[in-house]
């Protein structure tokens, strides 16, 4: 049972490991929103995320002979490194079996703490499956990432920081991937101050828990699909799941495209990277329909790889329209590029890219094609830069841009 005594306990234990990050007053957010905005920023633990806490505590309640057998977990990445780096703490041993389409940066990082990482399924149930199964072989003692009342005593130490930082919270805002982060904080908080509203956020198309409230059940999706990895997971769990019940007060879901432009906003305003599970409550953000009131997002983690913040970081400025492709047919004659580049130039357009093709047809009399990737402030700004090109006589037609 999760009981003020025991969240009290764990907030002692798992500053042995943890750090206590303070809020983060979002002026950017805030003025978005009409509310005061704060974020805390669990990306910026040791591990890189809030999973250290849950692991931690865990570990500290198993007997000897429970550690000495070893440990066993599946992950996506975050409870991986947290269990790791516990284990590394007690001098025990931990085999951790990750989907296959976990981030590199995220395995690395879990063997470089001392685990023995395997590879497992396509998806984080598939992964957790053979854990049990290596568990059962190897006498190992399963470490759940969620569905496990001590795990989630420990996640919720988040929220006595937030409380004891912000007395009078009106809003906390937490990812759902399996829901051992949102059991701890929601229960905890309604311990502190029933009159906390604690949301959870989940991916639109990994929710899991939205669909299982609705059917007053533990609910399994036929599939899930969304960037947000961490948060990919078909099944609640099913020991946390009355906690919910009680203690959530509502679910939001958000989409990729808006974890994208989460992602441009965290980076351009609080120059922090944080992984798109932890950007989920950032996003939830433009969901919430109140004005004036105090509302923390917790930022979960912030393990991403490089190549995915690339992306990121591409897509964001697309969809933004920030970059843009145009074509249009030239004549092939000189000068006529130097024409169009000025027409750019005069309304603060910078070209990025060229791609000049002489041979979209037999008769180059007929014009050559011409493709320009271009940098702008925003959708404004690209307006008139296309409204410029076509008053100039280019008739610009926008294209899919190809980085």
């Amino acid at each position: 049972m999760l009981t003020l005594e025991k969240f009290e306990e764990a907030s002692e234990v798992v500053k042995k490991v943890a750090i206590e990050t303070k809020l983060l007053y979002s002026p950017y957010f805030s003025e978005r929103t009409g509310n005061k905005v704060y974020l805390k920023p669990e990306n910026m633990q040791v591990t890189g995320a809030y999973k250290i806490r849950g692991a931690y505590y865990k570990i500290s309640t198993l007997s000897e002979e429970e550690r000495s057998k070893g440990l066993i977990t599946a992950s996506a990445g975050n409870h991986a490194q947290g269990v790791a780096y516990a284990a590394k703490a007690y001098g025990v041993k931990a085999v951790i079996v990750m989907p296959t389409t976990t981030p590199l940066m995220k395995v690395e990082r879990t063997k470089s703490y001392g685990a023995e990482v395997v590879l497992h399924g396509d998806v984080y149930d598939e992964a957790c499956e053979h854990a049990y199964k290596l568990a059962e072989e190897n006498g190992y003692t399963f470490i759940h990432p969620f569905d496990d009342l001590a795990v989630a005593t420990g996640q919720g130490t988040i929220a006595m920081e937030i409380v004891k930082e912000l007395p009078l919270v009106d809003y906390i805002l937490v990812p759902i991937g399996g829901g051992g982060l949102s059991t701890g904080v929601s229960t905890l908080a309604k311990l502190l101050n029933p009159n906390i509203k604690v949301i959870g956020v989940e991916p639109a198309g990994a929710n899991c828990m939205q669909v299982s409230l609705k059917n007053k059940k533990v609910t399994t999706l036929p599939t899930v699909s969304t960037i947000a990895d961490g948060t990919a997971v078909k099944t609640p769990g099913t020991k946390i799941f009355p906690y919910i019940q009680k203690n959530l007060d509502d679910i939001i879901t958000v989409t990729d495209d808006e974890l994208i432009g989460a992602f441009l906003d965290i980076v351009e305003n609080h120059k922090m990277v944080v992984e798109n599970s932890g950007l989920l409550t950032v996003a939830a953000l433009n969901h919430l329909n109140v004005k004036g009131k105090k509302i923390v997002s917790i930022l979960s983690g912030g393990n991403m790889d490089i190549i995915t913040m690339s992306s990121m970081v591409q897509f964001g400025l697309i969809q933004r329209d920030r970059i843009f492709t145009v074509s249009t047919m030239l004549p092939d004659k000189p000068g006529e590029m130097v024409k169009i580049s000025q027409v750019i130039a005069d309304e603060n357009g910078n070209i990025v890219k060229l791609d000049h093709n002489q041979f979209i047809g037999t008769n180059r009399n007929e014009g050559v094609e011409l493709r320009i990737t271009i940098e702008a402030f925003g959708t404004e700004h690209k307006k008139r830069i296309v409204k410029k090109l076509d008053e100039a006589g280019f008739r610009p037609r926008l294209v899919k841009i190809n980085l």
